[in-house]
């Protein structure tokens, strides 16, 4: 018997009748992706778990760098400023004594921040509670005069200083607020840059849904001032929702001191303009 040499069957891809082939289009290529990503969550459920609990990979649930606070300065120094121009009557008896002091805290933050001390946290975290905590006595004393005042028809008589009066206090108002936001939300812009808090006390739309922002995105002080303004001028909370009570009470506090300070000046506003 004669040998014969074997050839080997035409592979398919060089047909050049397999080029004709129909393109598979982009829902079932997402379709298949789909497929193979409960695959691999059957073959590895434990990987898949960790990754949900990690909230696929948000930089806001681990940890990153510590947030700079060049902004957080520059809205104490215009709260400050904003205080130091309220005219005389609804302003503290001694102008310069909570400014002052919430200057000097200030420059605590700095010094504090750049301590290398294993205890830097929490000194970080006091001096930064502290200046926060000054302004917002001198605003709300500042506050409460001039409600006094409107309420006895005293005070301010030209419409324009009232509402630039009121508009000072409103500003601080919402400046303090967003300021609290920050400095609690999750223990703080240094607990939150650790890592250290797995549940969030404001729920932001980019942490819902995967996609939504870039994967290094988290919370930082502008998003903190843009819930304080919204909650201020809504009085109720927009985007953002509050998810702890003691978040809850605080933006109730915030929409109810907005509220009586923008009702009562705009009408005494304009009952001085028809007087």
């Amino acid at each position: 018997m004669t040998s014969q040499e074997f050839e080997p069957a035409d592979d398919p891809a060089d047909d050049p009748a397999h080029d004709d082939a129909v393109p598979v289009d982009e829902a079932t290529q997402a379709e298949i992706r789909g497929l193979l990503q409960r695959l691999q969550h059957l073959v590895e459920p434990r990987a898949a778990a960790e990754k949900l609990q990690r909230g696929a990979g948000a930089a806001w649930r681990g940890a990153t760098r510590e947030e700079p606070r060049v902004q957080v300065t520059v809205a104490i120094v215009v709260a400050i400023g904003l205080m130091l121009a309220l005219p005389s009557r609804v302003s503290n008896p001694t102008r310069w004594l909570l400014p002052g002091l919430a200057v000097v805290l200030l420059i605590g933050v700095f010094i504090a921040n750049g301590s290398s001390s294993p205890r830097r946290n929490d000194i970080l975290r006091g001096v930064s509670l502290a200046p926060i905590g000054v302004m917002s006595i001198a605003n709300a004393a500042s506050a409460a005069r001039l409600v006094a005042d409107l309420v006895r028809g005293e005070g301010v008589k030209d419409p324009a200083q009232l509402l630039l009066t009121g508009g000072a206090i409103w500003l601080t108002n919402v400046i303090v607020f967003g300021l609290w936001y920050w400095e609690m939300d999750r223990g703080g812009p240094v607990q939150r840059s650790l890592g250290t808090h797995q549940y969030p006390d404001f729920l932001f739309p980019q942490m819902t849904v995967e996609g939504l922002s870039p994967p290094d995105w988290e919370p930082g002080f502008i998003d903190y001032f843009y819930v304080s303004f919204t909650n201020a001028t809504a009085f109720s909370p927009t985007d953002t929702m509050p998810m702890t009570r003691w978040a809850k009470l605080t933006m109730l506090i915030q929409s109810a001191i907005s509220v009586i300070t923008v009702a009562l000046v705009i009408a005494r506003a304009v009952n001085i303009l028809k007087g």
